[in-house]
């Protein structure tokens, strides 16, 4: 039976894949499942220089789904290839850094610095203010996500995956945008902005007041959009966005995706990435279907 599938130019050898900022650096759950099962870990968002995030409370859990606002805490670029890229590299995993700035200049400095350190593919992540246009959020403009794409694909050779943000008019647009710039692909959705009160301190949830809110009321939302893109153009797509069984990702593969993430599960349970799996194979067993891309892209409309 064949898992493997490829996505752009990044050949993975199973389809599931652990979301950026949900999953660390992986050291942590080592212990836990075996890394070498996976298709790929998407490391924790990467900047140039270290970044101190927001006060906390960082998480709080809401109906059908978690609310965060980290504010992309991180270790910076050079403390990550040095401290955590070796212990990553010891997996026969596909390692996926997710990167983020605050202009474009940022964006294609990390891209220069990790081309050659031995990963395996970049994923963008646009939801970010640009600093010179006095905080636009570089996900919602085509013509800024096409910018980003080009600087960042003139200064690496590895596959570049856009993450893509749910608050958009016309996620079709962005997506080609990133692709005619020249992306491997896109990964959608990113978390979708939210916010939550305690009635009884009536105080926010969040330290940050305002955070991201993803797991599976996020689900149906995303597998719409990535139908949208699949359904208009050819472009690869990794879907994320409330994954939390098998059932989950092989939804995401029908429609269309030729990958999926699993984020805010892994907080729930750290086993899932590996019980999706296996609960693909699974059923690719009872079915008698010998290769997972017979399922991909396989809606019956």
């Amino acid at each position: 039976m064949n898992l493997g599938v490829k996505v752009g130019r990044l050949e993975l050898k199973n389809p599931v894949l652990v979301a950026s900022g949900t999953f660390g650096y992986g050291e942590e759950y080592a212990p836990l499942i075996d890394l070498n099962q996976l298709g790929g870990i998407v490391v924790k968002g990467t900047s140039l220089k270290p970044k101190i995030g927001n006060p906390p409370p960082r998480l709080a859990e809401v109906s059908c789904g978690l609310l965060n606002a980290i504010g992309l805490e991180n270790i910076g670029v050079e403390q990550f290839i040095q401290e955590k890229l070796p212990f990553l590299k010891k997996f026969d995993t596909k390692i996926i850094v997710n990167i983020f700035g605050f202009s474009i200049d940022e964006y294609a400095a990390l891209a220069e610095i990790l081309d050659t350190t031995g990963i395996d593919a970049l994923e963008v992540n646009v939801s970010c203010p640009n600093i010179k246009t006095g905080g636009e959020v570089f996900a919602t403009d085509p013509k800024m996500v096409a910018q980003i794409t080009q600087a960042v694909c003139q200064r690496t050779h590895l596959p570049v995956f856009v993450k893509l943000s749910p608050q958009v008019t016309d996620i079709v647009a962005i997506a080609k945008a990133a692709m005619d710039a020249g992306a491997d692909g896109v990964s959608l959705i990113n978390s979708f902005p939210a916010m939550g009160v305690d009635v009884f301190t009536r105080k926010p949830k969040l330290g940050n007041i305002t955070g991201g809110l993803s797991g599976p009321c996020l689900k149906p939302i995303a597998l719409k959009m990535v139908w949208d893109i699949v359904r208009n153009s050819n472009i690869p797509v990794i879907g994320i966005g409330g994954i939390t069984n098998f059932e989950d990702a092989l939804e995401y593969l029908i429609v269309g995706a030729k990958a999926i993430q699993i984020g805010s599960a892994n907080f729930l349970n750290p086993q899932v990435s590996i019980e999706v799996i296996k609960g693909i194979k699974a059923y690719l067993e009872r079915h008698e279907i010998k290769d997972i891309n017979m399922i991909i892209g396989s809606l019956k409309t």
